[in-house]
This record gives structure tokens, C-alpha cells and sequence, in this order.
């Protein structure tokens, strides 16, 4: 008992029996190995200035410190100057340093393994242990060394991707410190010729407040005004106005076609065009677009590993019968979803039996909740999945050179809920006064320019609640949103004479002052999507309409 004892001491005090196992006892040379393995992976180049080359050993732990005063440093960063840090890592020269500094950092890392691996002077071990050491070796050199080779391929794979989907010019400026960038939803669906934008959004963030603003278009939008700049003024100098011929979405189609000699410079003339009807339209400048491709948007959504929200009403969506398989309609349940990628969608570009503006409701709730639940999470452990999704989905003439601070402004915008205007019903009347078909340009810029002047006013009222201003807050939000009976109303829903009592569940007329009761079956019980896919094929379209006429409330559910 005594023996081992003072062995331990000898070997614990001696740098000759450390250096040179032959002089420990079995024990002690168990100890040493676990005591230099824990040394490479707590301090790289530990094990080295103990046991083997001080020189190496001290290269190693000067390369360690350094990289513990930058990841460091980058967290002073991100809590202090978080625009700062974003910028410089979106840079193409930054991220090929960062890329080669890893796989550097990997390699060396190996090397220093490998070196310790001789320095436990693996045959001295006693045989039991053996495995045991080789086993936590290669797991250890997996995880380090392997790891940060990993890193490195992710990093110069996103800085390959962000350079295929940015462009390389010049910072934007805010213009009255504001950013306006155009969000185009395209799709080339079947028996359309060429690209059309069924979704079009435009998104105002101010640069101070964070703040944003979104407008939307509806597609059959009417009598476009160009701003002052635009060389389509030489083809339509009184607007977009040819008739049921000009709607919104069909001018993107139409200037690549036809008119692209107008824009020699541009990399997408149909984009560029856009981007000067909606700024004439709203009287705003427009420094950027980004356009989705519809038709790979799932793989983003998949890519983020889905998006989840909380929906009213009922939404139709393509689908086969659960018990005929026959192609037809399926329908989404009230109720909180986790869409995947295809589902969302559905979701969002489903328009029947309700009206263009639950659709447009419902595009941007999906919008949100992708912007809500993108955290750094979903981007480090998905990373993969994102940039491959992204090469092939996004096109846009934003300047890399500004993602960084774009994506700390997008942060900062997570915190307050945007306002949002629809260039049609219901925000500007009812659906049959036509506003999208005839609109009023002074009316929309009088609405755009209240919207502008209303920031702030929302955390200045839940600061200051009192008896008093809630009714200037409820009056605030009836001129910036539309309010939910007015939503509900102009859908296309059943008018008495089309109601049924007995199959709507003898729901009371709806007014501003009562909530609608639910819908069930007639005996009583909830409808399902069973009983709407049989009211389908019987023709009842009150009861579908009826179903689907809330199914443009819907709220992102945060991650």
C-alpha cells in the first residue's frame, strides 16, 4: 500500500518520469496518458510543452490564446457593435480567411493528436486500457479536428453561395432614413408564358427605430404609375394603363419580353421595372429587390425545418381524398400548424372560396413567422440545408457588402410587430368599389405617409396606457390595419338568402358588436374536413364559403 504511494509522488513530482514513461508503474502510466490527452484537448500544445517538444508545444498554446482573444473579441463585438461583427463576416475576402483559418486550425489540431498519440507511448499502456485510449482518441480528433474541418467547408460553402446571390456593387444609402426593398414572389406555373409575380410586398424599415412597414400589392393591381425616372414613361406616360391587359403582375413579363433595350444595364429588367411601378405607386424610393422563386420556396421552408403559426378559418388546398384518392380539395383546420414546405405553400397561395386579400393576409403571416423563427439556431444547425436552398431561390441587386448590416437591421425589426397596408380592399373600401382596378394615388400616399408619421406611437402607448389615449390607440389602428370584422367582411361569404341555419349551426348575422358563433355540422358537432370535402361535391358553396371566410387571421408562432 505504501509502495504506490510514494511511486505517485515520485512520478507526480518528477518531469523526467513525465517526459519518459519506462521510469512509471503501470498506474502511473495510465494516469500520464489520460493527463496528456486532456491536455490536447483542454490546451492544445499542453501535452507538448509536459512531455515532448516545448518549441511545438509553445507554438501551439501562442496559437490557442490567439484564437481565445478573437472569439472573444467577437463576443465583445456582438453585444457592443453587432452591425459591426455581421458585416465583416458577410465579407467574401473575410469569410476565405475565416474558412482557411479553420482548415488550418484542423490540421494542426490533427497533427498535435497524432504527436500525442506517440507521446502516451501507446505499447507501455497496460493492455485493458489500450482500447480504451484508441477509442477516446478518435473520437476526440473527430470531434476537434473533424469539426473544424466541417466549419470550414460550411464557411467557404456560404461564402461561395452569398456570392452567387449578391451582387458585388456598392453600399445603399437609407434615403430619409428609411429602406425600401421590393419582395417579389414569382412563379412560372403551368400554361403561363414566362415569370409572373403573383406576391408582391414592399418592405419599409426605418434605419433608426427598426420599425418596418409592409405594403402590399394585390396582383391585379391597375394603372401603375412609373417613377419620374423610369424609360417605361416613354411606353405608358400616363401609368399602367392599357386595361385588364396591365394588371401588376403582368409587367414583369411584359418588359422582358418586350422591352429589356430599355434597360441595358439592368440584370433583370423585369425586376427593375417593378421596382419603379411600385415606387411611383407608393411614392417611395425603392433601393433593392429580392424575388422568390415560388416553386423552390418550400425548400427554404423545409431547409428552416419548417415554419409553425397559428391560424382561423378554414384554407382549400389541392390534395387527394382520404378515402376515394381522387385529386381535389383538402382543406387546413383552425388551429396552430407546423407547416413544411409544400404546406406552407398551399397555405399561403390558396384563394378559394375566400378573396385575393385573405391571400395576401395569409403570405405575409408566412413571411413572418419565417423571419420570426430564422435565430441563430435554425442557421447554425441547418446551415447546409439553407445555402442549397438559397443558391437556387433568391435573385437580387442587393450588394453583399451591406448584408451585414441589412441582417442586423432585420434583427432589430423582430422586436416590434410592423404595420401593414394593402393597396385594395379592405384597407381602401369594399370589393366592389374597385379601388385595385381605380386607384386613388393621393389617397395611397396620404395612407403611406400616415403610416410613416404613426411609428413610435405603438410602445408609446403601451408606455403611457391610460382611459384616455386607448381610444386615439383603437382609432390609430383602424387607419393603419384593417380590423378583423372588416377582414372577415369582405370576404366572399354567404349573404342571408344563400345561408342555411341548419348546416351553419345557426349562426347569428354578423355585426361589429357580435363575435360569429362557430361553424358546426348541423347536428351540432365541429366541422371537419370530411364534412367540407361532401358540402364540395354537393355544391353547397354557402357552407364552404362561410368556412373559409376568417382564413386570413393567422399569427407566426415564435420559435
Amino acid at each position: 500500500m505504501i509502495t504506490p504511494t510514494i511511486t505517485y509522488h515520485e512520478f507526480s513530482g518528477s518531469a523526467d518520469a513525465l517526459r519518459d514513461p519506462r521510469t512509471a508503474s503501470p498506474q502511473d502510466r495510465t494516469r500520464r496518458a489520460l493527463i496528456l490527452t486532456a491536455l490536447t484537448l483542454f490546451i492544445p500544445g499542453g501535452a507538448q510543452i509536459a512531455a515532448g517538444s516545448r518549441a511545438l508545444g509553445r507554438a501551439a498554446l501562442a496559437v490557442t490564446v490567439g484564437c481565445w482573444f478573437l472569439l472573444l473579441l467577437g463576443a465583445a463585438f456582438f453585444f457592443t457593435m453587432r452591425g459591426v461583427l455581421l458585416s465583416a463576416l458577410t465579407q467574401p475576402f473575410i469569410m476565405w480567411v475565416a474558412a482557411a483559418l479553420l482548415a488550418g486550425l484542423a490540421i494542426g489540431w490533427l497533427l498535435l493528436w497524432l504527436d500525442t498519440f506517440r507521446l502516451i507511448r501507446f505499447a507501455t499502456l497496460a493492455p485493458g486500457f489500450k482500447p480504451i485510449i484508441a477509442v477516446t482518441l478518435i473520437v476526440l480528433i473527430t470531434l476537434t479536428s473533424g469539426g473544424l474541418g466541417y466549419a470550414a467547408h460550411l464557411v467557404n460553402q456560404g461564402r461561395e453561395a452569398l456570392s452567387g446571390i449578391f451582387s458585388s456593387g456598392p453600399s445603399i444609402p437609407a434615403e430619409e432614413g428609411r429602406y425600401n426593398f421590393l419582395l417579389l414572389g414569382a412563379d412560372s406555373g403551368e400554361g403561363r408564358e414566362g415569370v409572373r409575380p403573383d406576391s408582391i410586398h414592399m418592405i419599409s424599415v426605418n434605419q433608426d427605430t427598426s420599425e418596418s412597414i409592409i405594403f402590399s400589392i394585390p396582383r391585379d393591381f391597375q394603372n401603375a404609375r412609373f417613377s419620374e425616372d423610369s424609360p417605361m414613361r416613354q411606353v405608358y406616360p400616363e401609368g399602367y394603363n392599357c386595361g385588364n391587359e396591365c394588371i401588376i403582375n403582368f409587367l414583369y413579363t411584359e418588359v422582358t419580353n418586350q422591352y429589356s433595350h430599355l434597360y441595358p444595364e439592368a440584370q433583370d429588367p423585369g425586376a427593375e421595372a417593378m421596382m419603379e411601378a411600385i415606387s411611383g405607386t407608393l411614392d417611395l424610393s425603392i433601393h433593392g429587390y429580392v424575388m422568390v422563386d415560388m416553386g423552390g420556396f418550400s425548400e427554404l421552408i423545409d431547409a428552416m425545418g419548417g415554419v409553425t403559426v397559428e391560424t382561423s378559418g378554414w384554407v382549400p388546398y389541392d390534395g387527394r381524398h382520404p378515402e376515394t384518392d381522387r385529386w381535389g380539395d383538402w382543406w387546413f383546420e383552425p388551429g396552430i400548424h407546423t407547416f413544411n414546405g409544400d404546406q406552407a405553400l398551399s397555405y399561403a397561395r390558396s384563394r378559394k372560396y375566400s378573396s385575393d386579400y385573405n391571400r395576401i393576409q395569409r403570405q405575409q403571416c408566412i413571411q413572418q413567422a419565417m423571419v420570426a423563427q430564422f435565430t441563430p439556431q435554425t442557421l447554425l444547425t441547418r446551415f447546409t440545408e439553407l445555402m442549397q436552398a438559397s443558391e437556387n431561390l433568391f435573385e437580387t441587386n442587393i450588394p453583399q457588402s451591406q448584408l451585414g448590416s441589412l441582417l442586423n437591421l432585420a434583427v432589430d425589426a423582430q422586436q416590434h410587430n410592423p404595420q401593414r397596408l394593402v393597396l385594395g380592399a379592405p384597407d381602401f373600401g369594399p370589393p366592389s368599389e374597385l379601388f385595385s382596378t381605380y386607384p386613388d394615388f393621393d389617397r395611397i400616399h396620404a395612407r403611406v405617409d400616415e403610416l410613416i408619421a404613426n411609428e413610435g406611437q405603438e410602445e408609446e402607448t403601451e408606455d403611457t396606457a391610460t382611459p384616455e389615449n386607448q381610444a386615439q390607440e383603437n382609432s390609430d389602428q383602424d387607419q393603419t390595419e384593417p380590423a378583423e370584422d372588416s377582414s372577415a367582411g369582405s370576404a366572399p361569404g354567404p349573404t342571408p338568402e344563400h345561408s342555411d341555419p341548419a348546416v351553419s349551426g345557426d349562426m347569428p348575422p354578423a355585426d361589429s358588436d357580435t363575435a360569429p358563433a362557430e361553424l358546426t355540422q348541423p347536428d351540432g358537432s365541429p366541422l371537419t374536413m370530411e364534412y367540407l370535402i361532401e358540402a364540395e361535391q354537393a355544391g353547397n358553396l354557402a357552407v364552404l364559403e362561410e368556412a373559409a371566410r376568417d382564413n386570413n387571421e393567422c399569427t407566426p408562432v415564435r420559435g
